[in-house]
């Protein structure tokens, strides 16, 4: 394929479905993880702005198909839990995806996107861990991206659940699972050795 027309960009940072109106069956159980995360999530969009970094953000239609970015901003802004949203709504910069299902990357025009801007690694935040993360970072591996994900800047419904698909993102699909404190906005392909082995098999 040809260059992009975008300029260049070693990582971006991913923020899955943090735009949320918390009204669904699950949101109890999400709230205390979610609301921990919302700190650590938000310095690090600060952190990609500063570095140049592309911030994209891919979040759920709430099964609304007529609704865009401002729609689901506006709905989320007026929802019961607008504290965990407004710190880390995106700004005139970010980019935003629209998804339907768990997969970041599920019938979105994500692929594409990253190509365009030369994104060889992704950096995951957001919810749900044992959900839609997981899931996303597996299309993410088989799409040969590096995958980063930030164990403090992602939530969980149910922790025995989340800590095993932590295990697994890092295992079998070759994950960097890091802290926010330790997150750089450069290319870093760095991966523990036994993560890379279990990831080819």
């Amino acid at each position: 394929m040809p260059g992009g027309t975008m300029e260049k960009r070693p990582c971006a940072l991913i923020v899955i479905d943090m735009i949320n109106t918390y009204d669904h069956p699950d949101a109890d159980a999400l709230l205390p993880s979610a609301r921990k995360i919302v700190p650590v999530v938000a310095d690090l969009i600060r952190a990609a702005r500063e570095h140049d970094a592309p911030v994209i953000y891919v979040n759920d239609n709430f099964g609304q198909w007529r609704s865009h970015q401002g729609a689901l901003v506006d709905a989320a802004l007026d929802g019961p839990h607008a504290e965990l949203v407004d710190p880390v709504r995106p700004d005139d910069d970010a980019l935003f995806v629209v998804k339907a299902r768990h997969s970041i990357f599920y019938e979105t025009p994500l692929t594409y996107l990253l190509w365009e801007l030369g994104v060889e690694q992704v950096i995951l935040t957001g919810q749900v861990t044992e959900q839609c993360v997981l899931y996303s970072a597996l299309d993410a591996h088989i799409r040969h991206l590096d995958v980063t994900v930030v164990r403090d800047a992602v939530a969980h419904i149910h922790p025995e659940l989340a800590e095993a698909a932590l295990e697994m993102m890092r295992r079998n699909m070759g994950a960097r699972i890091i802290d926010g404190a330790e997150v750089t906005f450069t290319a870093d392909t760095d991966r523990d050795d036994d993560a890379d082995a279990d990831a080819e098999n």
